[in-house]
């Protein structure tokens, strides 16, 4: 089995920090492949140096940051 590169991880995350605060609108795709639209109660980090994930408001435990989906509000313009 491969080992993650945390770097890589590590690296995803703070992209999505830098570009998205606590409190972001997202869509997760849940474990039965559903969308649920919900917001951000956490930053994104690695977890146990294998998985980048981000805690959401309204679901118990976390989910892999591959599975979140930021949502753009439209413009007001």
């Amino acid at each position: 089995m491969n080992r993650p590169n945390t770097a890589k991880l590590q690296a995803q995350c703070d992209a999505f920090n830098a570009k998205y605060p606590v409190g972001q609108k997202v869509t997760v795709r849940r474990d039965n492949g559903e969308g649920k639209v919900t917001v951000t109660r956490s930053t994104a980090e690695v977890l146990s140096g294998h998985s980048a994930v981000i805690w959401l408001d309204g679901i118990s435990g976390c989910y892999l940051l591959d599975r979140v989906t930021p949502l753009m509000e439209a413009s007001n313009g």
